[in-house]
């Protein structure tokens, strides 16, 4: 069967990553602009990046040079409204001139709403803590949607809630670097919290169809643990698939986020912060399901002090994160996630930090990010193969880019970026992954 003819080959971003310009041209403040001091490596932060806001048309025609069918990008939040009530018509003339350069180049672009840089002025409400949010996220998405729906169709409405409340409210990673320290607490915000995203996905979702100019592609881009069968049997798949959805895994499970967005249930422990009203409004109609993904679960480290995963083996792959590579995962992640939700499922992340530099002849070789690909696109094909709707992949990350509390380090880009100069240099694995796009993955 092969991959279809329209599958979206493609790569990601998020605005506060790459862009830069971080008060220019009426750009209000987001948690990640200000709160951020103290909490990054080497006391980095997201000011300037990768200078994307200034260098986006170079940062297209790579895309182009590179064959590239769809870029993900997310907008800026505090850049539309830089204050409440307030709407930056500069920032909005900034996506505008974006999604014109990359239809343009012949590339589909894909719009996330939410990557976590929260507006100040809603963070001083309360964040996601305030049960208003969702209403504040919809008024936010009609002005997005009003001025890039005649010429943008895909819409994904958060990122990985997963992270940015455990991160940013509970564990205190990430902005606004929160910590939840009451154990009473935990038995009440988690679900809190989540109520809030979930309302502010489903108005956004609503808002969404209401509003847009162009027929629309609606989804979402979750994170959250996944299972592969560590052997290939009934058996083993059965164990896997109740693994990845059994249970009550709060935050850290798929079905935790996705089962009240697209079947209208929640985990016993969720079910009794949400009232029928409120998931009318969360479950609303997706016309795809976003994952991102970077390794299976199954060498996860257990929670309880002391215990240890006994399938984790001394000197197994790793990535530059630390992450394992697990490549079967994208299939196993296919397969499952369509079993259960009945969407087509869309790549919305996967890649690898790895430790690239420029090499003597001026080049970067990175021959173990083009083995990570080939073992995950090669779930990714399988999946099709099976007649599995997969309807892309975006490789994470497109530049070289600000990897949040862990700075500049870590380096997941298929282009370099010498953060110096800003110049930008293709890595070997941009030329790879230009190969299978021009054969369509034929040859995965």
């Amino acid at each position: 069967m092969g991959f279809g003819k329209d599958f979206l080959w493609g790569a990601a971003s998020a605005a506060y990553q790459v862009e830069g310009a971080y008060d220019e041209d009426g750009k209000g403040m987001g948690i990640w602009d200000v709160l951020s001091q103290g909490h990054v490596k080497h006391g980095e932060n997201g000011n300037v990046a990768c200078d994307h806001y200034h260098r986006y048309k170079e940062d297209v025609a790579i895309m182009k040079r590179l064959g590239l069918k769809a870029y993900r990008f997310s907008v800026s939040w505090p850049r539309i409204q830089p204050r409440e009530g307030e709407v930056n018509e500069k920032g909005i003339r900034f996506y505008q001139n974006l999604v014109e350069e990359l239809l343009d180049a012949g590339i589909t672009p894909m719009c996330t709403l939410f990557h976590w840089n929260l507006p100040m002025w809603l963070h001083g409400k309360g964040g996601w803590r305030n049960p208003q949010i969702s209403r504040y996220f919809a008024e936010y998405t009609k002005i997005v949607v009003e001025a890039l729906s005649h010429k943008v169709s895909w819409w994904m409405t958060v990122n990985e809630p997963l992270s940015f409340l455990m991160a940013g409210y509970i564990g205190g990673a990430h902005a606004p670097f929160e910590r939840l320290e009451n154990p009473e607490d935990f038995r009440t915000l988690p679900g809190e919290l989540t109520k809030n995203v979930l309302l502010a996905h489903g108005r956004a979702v609503e808002t969404i169809r209401a509003h847009a100019l162009l027929p629309s592609h609606v989804g979402v881009a979750l994170n959250g643990d996944c299972y592969f069968p560590w052997e290939e049997t009934k058996e083993g798949i059965r164990e896997a698939r109740e693994k990845t959805f059994g249970g009550e895994q709060g935050f850290t499970g798929i079905r935790w986020w996705a089962d009240p967005m697209i079947l209208g249930t929640a985990p016993e422990t969720l079910a009794g912060a949400i009232s029928p009203e409120e998931m009318a409004i969360i479950c609303q109609p997706l016309d795809f399901l976003g994952y991102n993904c970077y390794n299976a679960a199954n060498y996860n480290e257990p929670w309880e002090p002391g215990a240890r995963n006994t399938h984790v083996y001394p000197g197994q792959p790793r990535t530059a994160m630390d992450w394992p590579v697990t490549p079967d995962i994208l299939y196993w992640a296919a397969r499952f996630f369509h079993e259960r939700y009945g969407l087509p499922l869309v790549i919305t992340e996967n890649g690898m930090a790895n430790l690239d530099f420029v090499m003597s002849d001026g080049r970067v070789h990175d021959p173990q990010r083009i083995e990570f690909l080939k073992g995950y696109l090669g779930g990714v094909k399988r999946a099709v193969e099976e007649g599995i709707p997969v309807a892309g992949y975006l490789y994470w990350s497109i530049l070289d880019n600000f990897e949040w509390a862990e700075g500049y380090d870590k380096r997941f880009g298929l282009v370099y970026v010498d953060y110096r100069t800003q110049k930008r240099t293709l890595k070997d694995s941009a030329l790879w992954y230009a190969g299978v796009i021009a054969e369509n993955g034929s040859g995965l």
